[in-house]
Formats: C-alpha cells, sequence, structure tokens
C-alpha cells in the first residue's frame, strides 16, 4: 500500500475505530460555541480526513447493497453491475490510499510557532567546528526554502570560519514539527584540508531543538543584572584596548554570566551581552518546562560521542545516511548541505515513519 505499507488496512477494525473517533471529534469541535485557535487548527486538520472517512462509508454502503442483489439472467444488467461494483472498488481503493496519507501526515504531538535551535561542536576539535558551521548554514538555507523567519541570539565563531556554537529561533508553520528531527549527533566523515597523510577523521556535531510555546516570554529585570565594565583584551586596535568597552553582565538570581567585547562602543556590547543573557535564560527555562514530560535534549543531543549517531555525512562516498528509518541513505553532499529539497524529503519520511509508529501505539493502546 502506497502510504503505509503491510502495517495499515483501512477496513480494519481498528483502523475503522479510530477513524470513527476522529470524526467524532471533529463534530464536538463542530458544534463548539466558542473555540480557540488551537481547537480550529484541529478542526482543520480533521476537516480531509473526516470528509474522506464518510465518502468511503457511503461507498462500502452502496457495494454492499449491489452484492446483495439477486443475479439477473439478463446479460446486459449483469456487465451493468459488474461496471459499477469495478467503479466502486476503484473509489474506494482511492479512498483508502487517501485516507491513509491523511492520518499519516497528521501529528498528533503538539505543535509551538517557533523554537529554538542550538548547533555545537563536538569531538574533533577544528574540523567539528567547521562542519558545525556547514551543518548551521544549511539550516539557515532550509529555514529560506521553508519560508520561515529565524532571528540569531548567539554564535561564538572561530578564526578559520569554523563556529563552536550558534543559537538561533525559528518561526513558522510546521517548523518545529519538521526540526525536531534534526535534533541529535551528526558525524561527519571526510579528510580534512589540514591533514597531509589522506587520512579520514571522524567529528560529530550536536543539534538541539526547543519548543517554544507563542505564550513563552522572560522577564529580564534591571534589578536583577550586576553590570560590569573593563578594557577590552585581545585584537582590536589602539582604540579597543585603552577604554573600558568591554562589558560583562552577571544574572544575580541564577549566577548566568555572559561577556561581550566585540564592538568599540560600550553600549553596542551592553545590548549584545544582553541578548546573550536573554538567550540562555530563555534556553534553561524552556529546557525546564518541557523535561517533566521528555527527556528532550538529552535524548537528542547524548553525550555528543562519536557513536550516538542520527546521520552520517561521508565525504569520500559523497553519501549521506540517517540511522532512524529504512532508506534514509542519499547522495549529493553538496546538494544536501544547501538545505533545500533533498533535506526536506528527508525530513518528511522522518516524520512519516515517526507517525506510523506513534498511530500503531495509539490505536493498540485505545481502540
Amino acid at each position: 500500500m502506497n502510504a503505509g505499507g503491510a502495517l495499515f488496512q483501512i477496513s480494519d477494525d481498528k483502523i475503522q475505530k479510530y477513524l470513527e473517533r476522529l470524526r467524532l471529534e471533529y463534530y464536538a469541535l463542530k458544534v463548539q460555541e466558542q473555540r480557540t485557535r488551537k481547537d480550529i487548527q484541529r478542526m482543520l486538520l480533521l476537516s480531509n480526513v473526516v470528509e474522506m472517512y464518510e465518502q468511503r462509508k457511503i461507498i462500502v454502503d452502496n457495494l454492499q447493497s449491489l452484492k446483495e442483489l439477486k443475479d439477473d439472467k439478463d446479460d446486459e444488467m449483469v456487465q451493468l453491475l459488474k461496471e459499477e461494483r469495478e467503479a466502486y472498488g476503484s473509489i474506494l481503493t482511492r479512498l483508502d490510499n487517501e485516507i491513509l496519507n491523511g492520518i499519516l501526515s497528521m501529528d498528533d504531538e503538539e505543535d509551538y510557532g517557533s523554537l529554538i535551535m542550538e548547533v555545537t561542536a563536538g569531538v574533533g576539535g577544528q574540523e567539528a567546528m567547521l562542519f558545525a558551521r556547514e551543518l548551521f548554514d544549511m539550516y539557515c538555507g532550509y529555514v529560506e526554502y521553508k519560508g520561515w523567519e529565524i532571528e540569531m541570539l548567539q554564535t561564538e565563531d572561530t578564526d578559520i570560519g569554523g563556529t563552536r556554537h550558534a543559537t538561533t529561533i525559528i518561526s513558522g508553520p510546521d517548523a518545529y514539527r519538521n526540526l525536531k528531527h534534526e535534533g541529535g549527533v551528526h558525524r561527519v566523515q571526510r579528510i580534512p584540508a589540514t591533514e597531509k597523510s589522506g587520512r579520514i577523521h571522524t567529528s560529530t556535531v550536536t543539534v538541539s531543538i526547543i519548543p517554544r510555546p507563542d505564550d513563552f516570554q522572560v522577564d529580564l529585570k534591571d534589578k536583577d543584572l550586576k553590570i560590569e565594565t573593563k578594557r577590552a583584551s585581545g585584537a582590536g586596535g589602539q582604540h579597543v584596548n585603552t577604554t573600558d568597552s568591554a562589558v560583562r553582565i552577571v544574572h544575580i538570581p541564577t549566577g548566568i554570566a555572559v561577556e561581550c567585547q566585540t564592538e568599540r562602543s560600550q553600549q553596542k556590547n551592553r545590548e549584545i551581552a544582553k541578548e546573550k543573557l536573554l538567550a540562555k535564560l530563555t534556553q534553561i527555562e524552556l529546557e525546564a518546562r518541557f523535561s517533566s514530560t521528555q527527556a528532550l535534549k538529552k535524548s537528542q543531543v547524548g553525550q555528543s560521542l562519536r557513536n550516538e549517531k542520527i546521520r552520517t555525512y561521508n565525504y569520500n562516498q559523497d553519501r549521506i545516511t540517517d540511522h532512524r528509518i529504512e532508506g534514509g541513505t542519499a547522495h549529493n553532499l553538496k546538494g544536501f548541505l544547501e538545505g533545500g529539497e533533498q533535506l526536506d524529503e528527508l525530513i518528511e519520511k522522518l516524520r512519516r515513519s515517526q507517525r506510523r509508529k506513534q498511530l500503531m501505539d495509539i490505536i493498540n493502546r485505545e481502540c
């Protein structure tokens, strides 16, 4: 079967019970006098599947009526009945496939208007940092491909074009539902540009996806902040090193401290430091909120060891392998890392694979 393989048959009693439950849920929402935005979104999600399910019930009833008709000796009538049965049978097959596609594309897990994405270099030193930058650029490309919005919270780049750590907020329809599958350890196997002996190195990058509810906001009060200024150190010219432009902010309730000395202006460094602090507090608060229901970040990131991987990028073989699904291998690494259609296709495979498992759990548990 196109959508669900041998796992699902729409005619199965358990699937029928599940579909009937969706139908009752839809009409219960429809008659509500006051509906929340969440209720309206759920209704829109259910409406197409419920409509096809009701059409299917009519077709099944019509087929049953045809079967109950006694055989007629009139050859022309026999032929008409045969053609009608075949026509209904064809419609039933199409509806079954469409209903399967419909319920597999639904997601019963809560969605969120935005998310925080962290990309962090793991094992592998400079090579891991270089690949962290490539992955981060891939996700920026994917955000553009999907028409979502991205807000940079924090980046820590290296002198050779790598990234130690990058944090962003991504907002858009289904952004969380798509990108939640990207959380975990990504492994790269390739010969670094600095490797003279031609030996393949293995490095890792961790990606963390943290949902961000629409009503979420961290209140950063001035009375909770201890702000210190000092002379900047390191490169930057005479002006940077002879004025108190560097800023350090301590969040007194949590003890979290951030620093910024990237700009010549103390005011600009203060603004950047506040943004960094807000990003850290937001991340901590969201992780705490969701840790009671799921070991979210731990399950995604693990310990950033080489063997805890969700996906491998093998440059020597020009191959991407996602280890969570069958058929999770693709080629053309350059195209994949652009963050366009190839990445989107793999994410859709992951969504449908997870939905199959989710659906089986619901049906076996409740139907």
